[in-house]
């Protein structure tokens, strides 16, 4: 019974660190997983290779390749809904960084803030919803032009 004690003090367990955090962007969504492991970004269950385009995919690997030392050891499984196109990339990619940027060193959030503020931070910014008197036209406040003579 002694042996088997000290036999557990000598090896101990190997904890495994997820995190879970989230991304916004307009009105989209995205949470993000992070595990050890080899360095994969799954989005909505499809590997990023193939997920949108080839712009999108870039600004979704910024994060990556700024904090490359630390996320060539996690997988990143994120789920986005909502919004456009453009907003779930820039969701996923927020969601992604704040991972990072949690499991990291100030450093690497410096670094994010230096690069881009809106990898950490949420932008408040929305579509202004429509008002009375403009149902029929294009946008909130458009109003039909008026002559003066």
């Amino acid at each position: 019974m002694a042996d088997e004690n000290s036999a557990k003090e000598q090896k101990p367990k190997k904890k495994v660190k997820t995190i879970h955090n989230f991304g916004k962007r307009k009105d989209s969504v995205a949470r993000a997983t992070m595990t050890p492991g080899g360095g994969g970004v799954k989005i909505n269950s499809m590997p990023l290779s193939i997920w949108g385009t080839e712009f999108s995919r870039m600004r979704i690997q910024e994060p990556i390749m700024i904090a490359s030392e630390l996320s060539k050891d996690f997988d990143f499984s994120v789920s986005v809904k909502g919004g456009g196109y453009s907003g779930q990339t820039e969701a996923v990619r927020q969601s992604i960084a704040r991972c990072l940027a949690q499991a990291g060193t100030k450093e690497i959030k410096q670094r994010f803030m230096d690069y881009d503020r809106n990898l950490l931070v949420i932008d408040p910014r929305r579509n202004e919803t429509h008002h009375a008197g403009s149902a029929s036209r294009r946008g909130s406040r458009r109003h039909e032009q008026r002559s003066k003579r």
